[in-house]
């Protein structure tokens, strides 16, 4: 009999000790998550050159919560995702089922991207919004765009107006993307659309890229 009690209060306290790790973990795993958003949310308001502290705290916590709700979103549909491909079901009946996942990801993302702007509007500057939106895509449009200035000198004023309202529409889209790599996934997209019109334009894409690496490369060793 002692030996049986034994075994239900090892049983029992070990049953405690993995129930007790898995919520500790995750406890952690959400503290550490608030942190990496916290911290990256204060750097882009540190961009914002806001006075008050009750309004920088307000925008720091707006955008953090921005980043977990789009995180929650995706988590959400990749759980629903993976109860699909569980179900194995006929390509067809799957491939339906995935494409409404995926359409009512769209909206509630769309949604919430909506709400996210007209918040950040209620309280800053079109300038500021822009800097908010350049720091959630790690500035990635600016760097493209002077990119593409510098390796055509010859564009043309509406040549320039269109690859800024490329950028501009796949900066919108990488705001709301799931990782990094999706960010510049977007960006990598609007790219190639960029790259085609300037080759329907005219330009050889290829040669004045290779022509841009030479002055680059003589401008760095101080040749002229």
């Amino acid at each position: 009999m002692k030996v049986y009690l034994l075994l239900i209060s090892i049983l029992f306290t070990s049953s405690v000790c993995v129930f007790g790790q898995s919520a500790i973990t995750a406890t952690d795993e959400d503290a550490t998550y608030t942190r990496t958003i916290t911290t990256r949310s204060e750097k882009i308001v540190s961009t914002l050159e806001i006075s008050d502290p009750s309004t920088e705290k307000n925008l720091v916590s707006l955008i953090a919560n921005q980043y977990r709700n789009l995180n929650t979103i995706y988590e959400e549909r990749d759980l629903q995702v993976k109860t699909v491909k569980e179900k194995n079901e006929t390509n067809n009946a799957m491939e339906t089922e995935l494409k409404k996942i995926e359409s009512s990801t769209n909206e509630k993302i769309s949604a919430l991207h909506t709400t996210f702007i007209s918040a950040l509007s209620s309280s800053l500057s079109p300038d500021q919004v822009v800097k908010v939106k350049d720091g959630m895509t790690y500035n990635v449009l600016s760097v493209t765009y002077h990119a593409y200035v510098d390796m055509i000198p010859s564009l043309k004023k509406e040549e320039r107006e269109q690859i800024m309202a490329w950028l501009v529409e796949a900066r919108e889209l990488a705001m709301d993307a799931e990782s990094s790599e999706k960010k510049h996934w977007w960006f990598g997209k609007y790219k190639g659309r960029i790259n085609n019109y300037l080759s329907a334009q005219g330009y050889n894409i290829t040669e004045e890229r290779q022509a841009w690496e030479k002055r680059k490369n003589l401008k760095q060793s101080g040749t002229h």
